[in-house]
Order: C-alpha cells, then structure tokens, then sequence
C-alpha cells in the first residue's frame, strides 16, 4: 500500500519524547518553552506560542484581533471546516471569496472588493502548503485598516519572496499565523500548534488565554522559592501542548529542512511524470513562492469522475484524497451564517475535480513512477468508457 502521507520519525523522536516522561514534567513546562524558543527562530517570528492544535491557534489568534458578533472575516471555503469554524467561535460571520485556479489560494484580486464596514480581519490560507500572495493582501489589509491572520497549517518550511529575499512561512507578514502539527502535516507532535506573531501584547494574550486565564504560569509557580497564588484575570480555555509533544516537534525541527528538500524532490518529479498526461491540471508554484509541498493535487480532465478514479487508485493499492472541502457546501453552515463575496465557482470546482496524490519524504521515485501509471490507467479507462 502507498498511503497519502506518512509522519517520517525513528528513535530519535522517541528518545525525545523519554527526557520529560522520565523527568516527571509531561504538561506544558520547559520542552515547551524551548521548542517555542527555536520555532521562531526558524521562521523569523519575534514571538511563538505553542497550542494545542491549529484550530485553536486560529480561535486565539481572532480573539486577539477582537473578532466577536457582529464582525465579517474575509477567508475561504476552500479550506479544511476548521478555517471557517474558528470565526464562527467568535460569534463572527465568514465572508467566503473564491480561489485562483492554478495554486488553489484565495484570489487576492477578490478580497477588496468584498470588504463591508464590518470587516475587521482577513483570514488567509497558505492551502497545502502553497503560500498565498501575500504581498497583495498586506497591501490591501493596510489600505482598509484589516488585520491579516495566515492559516498556516499546512505551510511550515514554505517560503516566499518578499523586497528580493527569501522569507519563511510564519515571519509573520501579516499580524500572526498559525501553524499545525497534525500527522497530516510536514512535521508532526501527535497534534498540537504553534501560534506566531509580531505583536508583543497578542503574545502575552495567548499565553494567558491557553492557561484557563491563569495570571501565573505552571512553570513559574512550581519553581518558585515562596508560596504563588495564581489569579483568573480573564476566562480562558485549556488550549495547552504538553511536553511529551513539544520534545517530540523540536526532533521534528531539526529534520524540518531534510523533509522539505525531499518533498520539493518529489514535487519536481511529479511534474515531470505527469506532464504527458493530457487534460491533467498540474499545481503551479508562482515565482515567489517555494512551496514544501505538504500535499500534491492534480485536477482530473473533465471525462474523469473524482470517485471512480480514487476507487481505481485505492484497488491498485494507491490511497488518494479527493479536492479540498467547501465549507459552505457542508451541512453545518446551513444553519450557520455566511455570506460569498464572489461566486465560488473555482472553490468548487477544485473540490469536484481535484485529487491529493500520495507524497511523504520516504516515498521512493518508484513508488511515484507506479502512482502515476495507476492514474494514467484510471484516465484512459474513463475515456474509452
């Protein structure tokens, strides 16, 4: 079986994680503060606040930026349920525009003119990995006095190009992102997140609101010398990564540019397997953007049913994902309130006609070699059918 992705870890991780289990400090405590410590240097971040998960790194980072009932956010339905459901946390309506074709990010041109006076924030997505044009949002966020929040879930390790240099995912460019470690993902602790921004004061927010509003944090009280009395200043969420994991993501860390060297290997190979089959959309990586390739997505040529063709695959013993979800096509969000600032005819279609291929650092030429000729088989057999 080739699955759609596999966590790449060995002994090392496993090692990691012994130091706090043996140690007896397995919550939130000082693997955490040091694998916070070396995330933002990696990306270039003035902070970083580790989390539980991404979902909750995006909740934390709208109530920072004072998103609640009666705000629109800006964002995409072509996104994991998440995106949406964090702005709906907050009481706040998602105001969905649609997506470029070719990188599968949101259309930039649309966002302006999707702003009302409750606009308060635009939510981008660096979807699979691809960043998103960042230089056009920063601009448009500024000119109407928006905060920028990037879902970066998929992105850690993706670059872009910014006044002639090279920047990662996560510096941030707009006011905070937000990262995931799900397994899914390029580096992984099991689940957690990790929460960036260039704002001191939405730093210190997210420490106080990840505690249960604890004003004193565990590893302060438990080492003092004098009795501490902690105080709930504010009501709080037990949004927390614990140790086992942040040992764990600093392993992952060190290997983070070895996996995104091989995934952009891989990423490159794709393309040069796949670009004799005929009607088939491959990603397009713009010039300003390196992408780590968190998830390959092809577009099927319009003969080709999403189902039966991931159906072929799975027989032959190749697991495929189909497009990204629309949240608005979801039964949730007929009952919750959104609007579309553009017709989501692109978002759709990806979800209709788009297929994840299998891509993970251990995946070997060959195996690519056989995803490819599976694909091909599925293409020409819908065809001739």
């Amino acid at each position: 079986m080739i699955p759609i992705t596999k966590p790449w870890m060995d002994e090392r991780e496993a090692e990691a994680a012994r130091r706090p289990i043996l140690a007896g400090w397995i919550t939130q405590g000082p693997e955490v503060a040091a694998f916070e410590r070396e995330f933002a240097e990696y990306v270039g971040a003035p902070h970083a606040c580790a989390v539980s998960n991404c979902t909750t790194a995006l909740h934390l980072a709208l109530i920072a930026a004072g998103i609640g009932s009666g705000s629109e956010v800006i964002t995409v339905s072509h996104s994991f349920i998440a995106t949406a459901n964090a702005i709906r946390y907050c009481g706040a309506t998602p105001v969905f525009v649609d997506i470029a074709p070719g990188t599968f990010n949101i259309d930039a041109s649309l966002v302006a003119a999707a702003v009302t006076p409750r606009t308060r924030a635009v939510l981008c997505v660096h979807q699979i990995g691809m960043p998103c044009d960042l230089g056009t949002l920063v601009e448009i966020c500024r000119r109407h006095k928006l905060f920028l929040i990037e879902d970066a879930a998929c992105a850690i390790g993706s670059e872009i190009l910014d006044d002639c240099r090279w920047e990662r995912i996560g510096r941030p460019h707009g006011d905070v992102a937000c990262f995931s470690f799900h397994p899914r993902k390029v580096i992984s602790t099991g689940d957690g997140g990790m929460i960036t921004t260039r704002h001191s004061e939405w730093d210190a927010k997210f420490r106080l609101l990840r505690q249960h509003g604890m004003s004193v944090p565990d590893i302060i009280r438990h080492g003092a010398s004098t009795v501490v009395c902690e105080s709930y200043p504010s009501v709080g969420y037990n949004y927390r990564l614990t140790d086992i994991q942040a040992a764990v993501g600093r392993e992952q860390l060190i290997r983070l540019p070895q996996i995104v060297n091989r995934r952009r290997e891989l990423a490159a190979n794709y393309a040069r397997l796949l670009a004799g089959i005929c009607e088939l959309g491959i990603p397009v990586e713009p010039r300003w953007a390196r992408s780590n390739w968190q998830s390959y997505a092809v577009r099927l040529p319009k003969h080709c049913d999403q189902i039966q063709t991931m159906q072929f695959l799975l027989d032959g013993g190749i697991a495929t994902r189909r497009g990204i979800m629309c949240s608005h096509r979801e039964p949730a969000y007929q009952h919750h309130p959104w609007r579309a600032g553009s017709p989501l005819c692109e978002s759709e279609a990806a979800q209709d006609k788009a297929l994840l291929l299998p891509l993970y650092p251990q995946m070997t030429f060959l195996d690519q070699e056989q995803v490819v000729e599976r694909l091909q088989a599925a293409i020409s057999k819908q065809h001739s059918s």
